[in-house]
């Protein structure tokens, strides 16, 4: 019946600090959408950016900043990632570890956003490339 993930919601305690990270070491593209409203666009997903106290209907039952669990796929090498990372001096939490992908094996690097969500980028490539 589902096909894919079209987007995802994240409530942030500062849309702008979200953006720079996302942006930034990540390399998501800022959208900006239906009155102000602000996402991340990578691939054919995006993530909608919701301010914690200022959400927008209907929304999750009890939203919060740093309450998410993300794993992105890579499209370049996890060294280039690691790298990457380094140079815009996001520490690695945990990684380069072998885990399991929704198609896969991966190879996961483990980092934290501005609102400490706990973010998995990861590769198909069996090793940390």
């Amino acid at each position: 019946m589902i096909a894919s993930l079209d987007h995802l919601v994240l409530t942030v305690a500062d849309i702008e600090a979200s953006i720079g990270f996302y942006s930034t070491v990540l390399g998501m593209e800022r959208v900006s959408f239906a009155g102000g409203r602000t996402a991340l666009a990578f691939g054919q997903q995006k993530i909608n950016l919701h301010l914690k106290g200022h959400e927008f209907e209907p929304k999750a039952k009890v939203p919060q900043p740093g309450s998410a669990d993300l794993c992105f796929v890579a499209a370049v090498p996890l060294t280039a990632v690691q790298a990457r990372l380094a140079a815009h001096a996001i520490a690695i939490e945990a990684g380069p570890v072998a885990r399991t992908g929704a198609v896969g094996p991966i190879m996961s690097v483990y980092v934290r956003d501005p609102d400490d969500n706990l973010i998995e980028i990861s590769s198909y490539a069996l090793e940390s490339d």
